[in-house]
């Protein structure tokens, strides 16, 4: 019998995660109060036992008022989890745990693994908020037995088979589907998502892999799949897609001692859900598509400089306007790469590395300027990538007309990120700073830009002479930027 159970080679603990991962069912299908013990170490000695996780059912009333998660119980031979978790059986009793005396059923049942004990779990059941005995009812607590069962032979959790966005719970939709494929009881909200898709009537005593292969419509294929799923007994996934409804499916095998239960399917109806996903899609791309076209406009702006720049007389006019269009080509650099990121975050390095060679292109009015980048500026938040790239501009700008004077040289751009701030030193190979140079008092307007945006980030900016070699450094201290 082909079941897919969990890989054998995964840890306890890894094995208990994946039973948290599964024991919802448990807890609704039995409208009970779930804790999970596990013993201080894996000695049969063990003093106590800690309970690590704790679930409510959403199907009915909580036996359990207060957390119990993170208290202790000793290793008593007369407590349930203790005798559970030595005699490998199910330990039960009654108790008035809650106030006003209200009963509560109580059972603890081991986890087993290999035959071996590794947790136990305790099912807390307030029966004073028990609904009225029905077919749901019946059939909830049936599935439920069959789970412990599973429980107690080590069969379960069964291998994860959906991602948590969609994956249904049994309060979206339950299906009891019996060995031969017949549907034995459906539930009335797996009902409801069912007549969504264009089913008739009740859906029971139904087959299901007909139900499934009328709903979808245009894949043949798909009732012989989930056919072959029960007959083998494995767990799957599948979704039901039709232009105004979806349903995302699980089905769960049932097998008690290598004898076939028949399955549990679980349904829910993910319309809704596949809008909003469409609707942030749609969204997204809007983004792009808006960052795609401020960076083809700054672009056309720069070119527009560039092109005035050729034709105007005036030296000084013409370097003014070289200027400008390096500032808005930078800019234009952090939109193109916003324009391919959905992330809130920018890789920087990109964007530094194609400022550095667009000032090696552009900046040097004579001779060879190699601009480079040593280190790594990491993840950069988008909403201060642009001020970012407007400082390296500048810094690197500032370094080729003053530092090289539009003459040879190397710029080096050397970035170190940590938690508590971002360091970038850019450094040069020039003459260094004139003497008595103070910032603040010159009336450059690269330099204004520069000390403006670095206060608006919050951070400081020195500038001195290199400490390794010839040249000046500017050295910048930004808050955290991730």
């Amino acid at each position: 019998m082909a079941r897919k159970h969990l890989p054998d080679e995964l840890s306890d603990s890894e094995w208990i995660l994946a039973f948290q991962g599964q024991w919802h069912l448990l807890s609704d299908l039995s409208f009970s109060d779930l804790l999970l013990w596990v013993p201080e170490d894996d000695s049969p000695g063990c003093e106590v036992f800690t309970c690590i996780a704790q679930i409510r059912p959403v199907t009915g009333p909580t036996a359990l008022e207060d957390d119990v998660i993170g208290e202790q119980i000793a290793y008593e031979l007369d407590h349930q989890v203790v005798v559970a978790y030595m005699s490998h059986e199910i330990s039960e009793t009654s108790d008035n745990a809650l106030s006003a005396g209200i009963p509560v059923d109580v059972w603890a049942i081991p986890i087993l693994r290999g035959g071996r004990c590794i947790a136990v779990l305790e099912r807390h059941t307030n029966q004073m908020g028990m609904r009225a005995t029905g077919l749901l009812e019946e059939n909830y607590l049936e599935a439920a037995d069959i789970l412990t069962s599973m429980i107690l032979e080590g069969d379960f959790p069964l291998a994860p088979v959906s991602d948590k966005a969609f994956a249904p719970r049994v309060c979206d939709g339950v299906l009891r589907v019996q060995p031969g494929g017949r549907i034995s009881y459906a539930s009335p909200n797996a009902i409801t998502a069912f007549r969504r898709l264009g089913a008739q009537g009740d859906i029971a005593d139904e087959d299901f892999t007909t139900l499934i292969r009328s709903v979808m419509r245009g894949v043949e294929s798909m009732g012989q799949t989930v056919q072959a799923d029960l007959a083998e007994q494995r767990s799957v996934v599948f979704d039901v897609e039709q232009p105004r409804a979806s349903m995302r499916v699980v089905v769960l095998p049932l097998v008690v001692q290598d004898e076939p239960m028949g399955s549990l399917i679980l349904c829910r109806d993910t319309t809704d859900l596949r809008s909003r996903d469409r609707m942030l899609v749609t969204k997204d791309a809007t983004i792009r598509e808006i960052h795609h076209r401020v960076k083809n406009n700054l672009q056309t702006v720069a070119a527009l400089l560039r092109m005035q720049a050729r034709r105007i007389r005036s030296e000084e006019g013409r370097e003014a306007l070289q200027d400008a269009m390096r500032r808005v080509s930078s800019i234009a650099v952090v939109h193109d790469m916003l324009s391919h990121n959905l992330d809130e975050d920018v890789i920087f390095d990109g964007v530094c590395d194609r400022i550095l060679r667009m000032i090696g292109d552009l900046a040097a009015t004579s001779g060879a300027v190699e601009a480079v980048r040593v280190g790594s500026f990491g993840e950069i938040r988008a909403e201060t990538a642009t001020s970012l790239a407007m400082i390296i501009t500048e810094l690197c700008q500032n370094a080729v007309e003053h530092g090289m004077d539009g003459g040879t040289g190397r710029i080096e751009v050397r970035p170190k990120a940590s938690e508590d701030e971002l360091v970038i030193d850019v450094v040069d190979d020039g003459a260094g700073l004139p003497e008595g140079f103070t910032l603040g008092r010159q009336t450059s307007l690269g330099l204004a830009i520069i000390s403006t945006l670095v206060g608006d980030l919050g951070g400081t900016v020195e500038l001195g002479d290199r400490e390794d070699g010839p040249g000046a450094c500017a050295h910048l201290v930004l808050p955290p930027m991730s």
